[in-house]
């Protein structure tokens, strides 16, 4: 498959009073034609981070990009001029962010807000791009869409915002797109309709996603492929059925115990014990060591390498060292897997 975008060793710094949070460090992964790639991880891990990077959106006066390069269609957007970036945010790569109603300007009607990047970046007259504009509200399941395009934002519903935010991001025909928990801030019905929305959008106009979130089962239904953060790396990547089937990082066994289902007893649900790693203060080895029951002397000593699972299957743990001991996933993962199978078999 053709690859649209590569990231490759990034490292992200941020200046604050305290010191120099090392926030992203050493990011590599790739976003193939027409796929949906997952980044879950806890909150501090590094995911918004890394795609607000992508964006040329992290703020110019403490943030910085110490090393990598993030090659869209050959081009490194982190060596683009500000004019040349504004070229492609937008247009090639947009983004749509977690609460609609901040997304939105709430004293404009939302059709201008949609109009806006179509005259910007396709050049079309404002009658042409009214009637784009109003294809795509429909597109994206707004009812009557040419009484909502003279309405303000306050006038939708939550779930229908973002879905103007959804039209706003897919008014240009964007090649990558960034979703950034987009259904966080909603209801869980109103989720999963916007989820299928975006299913089915990316089948219409062959875009391919990023999807950010902290949700596994969100996973489970919209991507392709899952890479894992933490700590500002990413400790494991595959498939959707590889990281949910046969997971190797001990963090990504946490994630997937931590998961509720319609059967977890209030008092069975398993929470990650401690806390995620101070970044002015990066640790010397594996960023999860003193979190992980399956820690070895080498994790806190020496950062693991990413070792190969399969052709597309790669983690980040020193238990896939061939010296190793070999541990069984813990009851709880074990107990998901089936449970994911059970579903998989069900659909």
């Amino acid at each position: 498959m053709k690859k649209v975008l590569e990231v490759k060793d990034l490292h992200i710094s941020f200046h604050t009073f305290a010191g120099e949070v090392q926030a992203i460090r050493g990011v590599n992964f790739d976003l193939h034609k027409g796929e949906t790639l997952a980044i879950v991880g806890e909150s501090g891990s590094g995911k918004s981070v890394t795609t607000k990077a992508i964006m040329r959106l992290l703020p110019e006066s403490n943030s910085k990009i110490k090393e990598g390069e993030i090659l869209f269609e050959g081009k490194d957007l982190t060596k683009l001029s500000d004019k040349s970036m504004q070229k492609v945010r937008g247009k090639d790569i947009s983004m749509i962010f977690q609460d609609p109603m901040t997304s939105l300007n709430p004293t404009m009607k939302i059709g201008k807000q949609i109009i806006e990047p179509i005259v910007k970046h396709q050049k079309l007259s404002k009658a042409a791009a009214k009637k784009r504009a109003i294809e795509i509200l429909d597109l994206v399941g707004i009812p009557n869409p040419e009484e909502r395009f003279e309405q303000y934002p306050h006038q939708f519903s939550g779930g229908m915002r973002q879905r103007v935010v959804i039209a706003i991001a897919l008014a240009c025909n964007p090649k990558v797109l960034i979703a950034d928990e987009p259904t966080t801030a909603l209801d869980v019905t109103i989720q999963a309709q916007i989820l299928e929305l975006m299913k089915e959008l990316q089948k219409k106009i062959d875009t391919s996603i990023i999807f950010i979130t902290h949700d596994l089962g969100v996973v489970a239904n919209v991507a392709d492929r899952v890479a894992v953060m933490y700590g500002g790396k990413i400790v494991e990547i595959g498939t959707v059925d590889e990281v949910f089937y046969n997971p190797q990082h001990p963090y990504t066994w946490g994630l997937i115990s931590s998961m509720p289902t319609l059967d977890t007893e209030e008092e069975e649900l398993y929470a990650i014990p401690g806390t995620p790693p101070d970044l002015l203060h990066p640790p010397k080895g594996d960023a999860f060591a003193p979190r992980n029951a399956y820690a070895m002397k080498i994790d806190l000593e020496e950062q693991p390498p990413m070792f190969k699972v399969s052709d597309t299957h790669y983690a980040a743990t020193w238990l896939l060292h061939p010296d190793a001991p070999k541990f069984e996933p813990p009851a709880a993962v074990q107990r998901r897997q089936r449970e994911f199978l059970e579903m998989k078999e069900g659909n």
